[in-house]
């Protein structure tokens, strides 16, 4: 099919970059709670007649913009002519590429595979492998499938440590209802089934993760809840000590501190038959940041204390390979979470900064975050320059990563900083954060 340039949509930009309209896109996304990763590549297809008719969210978006007008004085083609056309329709679609936003049209396809399909098709389009064709009417999953969805699993925790999750929670979603339908159409051997459960599981929590970093809490909880049931149906000790490590992080940032720490401590009894050290070193944090949050110093530090003396037991085989994130830097970075929930931002400060240097450039998100945070203790501790200098860090890392999380720490520290916007180094960060 021959593509139509949709000039309504080129004249709106103006003499503007692709780039900087589509940075002008994710600001007005924002401001109505709205999430997309719009970026000059999505502005080029639009632009391209490839995008005849944007999804939802770029609709209630775009709509934003230019109040008063119509998809259609937009270039856009009414959405009941492009749904399900053209010669694309049943060409391979991958679950995970990047995270540019999909089209109306391979959300669609997507959809149909996952509702038409038997368990190894829908698993083939929704998770991107090529799975072994299986004979006879009831279709059974077997290991190549488990093997997807394992793989769906790491793909996801890759994208999100290489960009983070805005704009990947969304396609993130359907490999996951491909894992719960292989798993509800049965399995040859019980040792498959065992895998399944503990890759579906991990794929909810995944997507919860995605889900709970773009700040949308209920959608994470309801993930969270997922894999929780999951674990407690398999009797999977190591995935339900998971479930419940990110539901107490969830707690926290939705300000239940209490429930983060009951959700802590669950996870601990379940981590006891793991034997990973370092996995009750993680929920034992959890627990310290819940104390943190109710304001109570002691329990924060007996709890810090004895995550410390875990840590310094070491790795070993029984760790979760989900926890390879986990290492002295994010043991900093949780605990000056603690102290800036106590108000000390200069410890606070000291330890964020210790997380920025450790951390393995690999995890681009993660640098973000804590060189984000670090730059909020900062702004708090009465710091403004330095603080200025570490925000100004994180914007040259934006391009590279889509964090609400971090957006919204940045927010936090621009606001921080304008009682001391006189000083150039302030005033300079503050012009580029606007400007974004």
């Amino acid at each position: 099919m021959v593509t139509s340039p949709n000039e309504s949509f080129r004249r709106l930009r103006g003499q503007q970059s692709p780039a900087e309209f589509a940075a002008l896109v994710r600001r007005a996304a924002r401001e109505i709670g709205e999430t997309v990763a719009c970026d000059a590549r999505y502005i080029g297809r639009v632009e391209a007649g490839e995008i005849r008719c944007p999804n939802y969210a770029y609709e209630r978006v775009f709509l934003h913009m230019f109040p008063g007008r119509t998809l259609s004085d937009l270039g856009f083609s009414p959405r009941e002519s492009v749904r399900g056309r053209g010669p694309n329709r049943f060409a391979p679609v991958p679950a995970l590429p990047s995270p540019a936003p999909p089209s109306s049209e391979e959300s669609d396809v997507l959809r149909r595979a996952f509702i038409s399909g038997g368990s190894a098709t829908v698993a083939a389009a929704t998770l991107g492998f090529t799975l072994p064709r299986r004979p006879g009417a009831h279709r059974r999953a077997g290991e190549a499938e488990a093997d997807a969805v394992e793989a769906a699993v790491r793909q996801i925790r890759l994208l999100d440590d290489r960009h983070g999750a805005d704009g990947l929670h969304r396609r993130a979603a359907e490999p996951l209802r491909t894992a719960y339908a292989l798993l509800d159409a049965g399995t040859t051997r019980q040792s498959t089934a065992d895998r399944l459960h503990a890759g579906a599981g991990e794929l909810a929590i995944s997507v919860g993760w995605l889900a709970h970093d773009s700040r949308r809490f209920g959608e994470a909880r309801s993930h969270y809840a997922e894999a929780l049931a999951t674990a407690r149906v398999s009797g999977d000790a190591a995935l339900e000590a998971h479930a419940f490590c990110n539901t107490a992080f969830l707690a926290r940032d939705a300000g239940r501190p209490r429930e983060a720490v009951r959700a802590a401590q669950a996870g601990q009894r379940a981590a006891r038959s793991v034997g990973s050290a370092r996995l009750s070193c993680l929920l034992t944090l959890r627990e310290a940041a819940g104390w943190a949050g109710l304001g109570d110093r002691p329990g924060c530090e007996e709890a810090l204390g004895r995550a410390h003396t875990l840590f310094g037991r070491g790795t070993s085989d029984a760790d979760p390979e989900w926890m390879s994130f986990f290492g002295e830097a994010e043991l900093e970075a949780l605990e000056a979470g603690c102290w800036s929930s106590l108000g000390e931002f200069g410890r606070a400060a000291r330890h964020a900064r210790r997380a920025s240097n450790l951390q393995d450039p690999h995890f681009a998100r993660n640098v973000a975050l804590y060189t984000a945070q670090l730059a909020d203790d900062l702004a708090r501790a009465g710091v403004p320059d330095e603080a200025a200098a570490a925000g100004e860090q994180v914007l040259d890392l934006l391009p590279q990563v889509q964090s609400s999380r971090v957006a919204a720490m940045l927010s936090s520290t621009a606001v921080a900083l304008l009682p001391h916007q006189r000083s150039p180094r302030v005033a300079g960060f503050l012009s580029r954060h606007s400007a974004l």
